[in-house]
């Protein structure tokens, strides 16, 4: 069985950093590419960043670039998202997600074959 467990949320007052991680088991993690979305209340879920299945290449949303880093350590199956200069519109459920890869990364939530439960950050002004 896939799962894909998020942990490291939390709440942070504005300008601080969250370290997110994303254990995965049940696949063949380097097969995968690896993406981080949001979904904030009332809104749509949106992306935030994605990595292929090396770490070699990396995509962000233009509201996260420079503030936020996607990574991974395959030995351990885990991927990261290190979020600083935190806003408040930040805050959202963060959620993991896992695609069987080709050599285009995808900002698409449909194009992803396994998601994580989410993970809560919560950011004050």
């Amino acid at each position: 069985q896939v799962q894909l467990v998020e942990s490291g949320g939390g709440l942070v007052q504005a300008g601080g950093s969250l370290r997110l991680s994303c254990a995965a088991s049940g696949l063949t993690f380097s097969k995968y590419a690896m993406g981080w979305f949001r979904q904030a209340p009332g809104k749509e879920r949106e992306f935030a960043a994605a990595i292929n299945w090396s770490g070699g290449s990396t995509d962000y949303a233009d509201s996260v670039k420079g503030r936020f880093t996607i990574s991974r350590d395959n030995a351990k199956n885990t991927v990261y998202l290190q979020m600083n200069i935190l806003k408040p519109e930040d805050t959202a459920v963060y959620y993991c997600a896992a695609r069987e890869t080709n050599a285009i990364l995808s900002r698409v939530p449909s194009w992803y074959d396994y998601w994580g439960q989410g993970a809560q950050v919560t950011v004050s002004s």
